[in-house]
């Protein structure tokens, strides 16, 4: 028995299309981003899904939403542990502000470690890290076969994937398609990460910190 799960980030939206951060807070999906998550939904749409869970932040909803139109008798779930990362004070902010008092490459690795104790009214980040992990955790108890969706937001999805996987986070681009194996003793295997169905490209995802101590990408 072997669970795959399909990963999906949500659709671009108007704050990712202004590059304003966007964590707790919430914008709508742009036309282009519509767009886009209407044909990662036609990639998905002979994919046998017999679970669909979501970020209750409507972005991730409508993105979900979208892609079940071709899954109609699929009830959408929604997990708060699914959310993402809390920016505190520099949410709705554009990313250059963050990017001044703390860029993006020293933020990344003391959130994946755990030990960023959280912008100003912000996540501490083993909080974070924890709820994403419990997240995945308890969709893996509910579904230990077949394939589950998964609808959630870049660093939160991205965050889990760098816990299994040696190149560590990996930029994902909107309506991008991941794909994860878990196997009966807890084992995983990482089938792809960020495809770029929907042709939407890098505009909204961050640049990833390198690691040193990467391996090459293989999926």
């Amino acid at each position: 028995m072997t669970l795959t799960l399909t990963l999906v980030r949500h659709g671009q939206t108007h704050f990712n299309a202004r590059r304003l951060l966007q964590g707790s807070c919430d914008s709508p999906l742009t036309r282009v981003g519509r767009e886009g998550v209407r044909t990662t939904a036609r990639h998905l749409a002979d994919v046998p899904f017999l679970a669909a869970y979501s970020s209750p932040s409507g972005r991730a909803v409508s993105t979900a939403v979208e892609i079940l139109r071709h899954h109609p008798d699929l009830r959408l779930r929604t997990d708060a542990d699914l959310r993402e990362y809390d920016f505190g004070t520099f949410e709705r902010h554009p990313e250059r502000d963050l990017e001044a008092v703390l860029p993006w490459t020293e933020l990344v690795p003391r959130v994946l470690d755990g030990t960023h104790p959280g912008l100003p009214k912000g996540e501490h980040a083993a909080d974070f890290m924890a709820r994403t992990r419990r997240a995945f955790s308890l969709i893996a108890d509910r579904h230990p076969d077949g394939d589950v969706l998964v609808v959630g937001h870049g660093l939160a999805l991205g965050a889990w994937l760098s816990t299994i996987h040696p190149e560590g986070l990996v930029a994902l681009p909107n309506a991008s398609v991941s794909q994860v194996e878990v196997h009966p003793d807890g084992s995983t295997r990482v089938l792809s990460i960020g495809l770029d169905v929907a042709g939407q490209g890098m505009v909204a995802a961050r640049p990833v910190p390198a690691r040193e101590d990467a391996l090459p990408q293989a999926v």
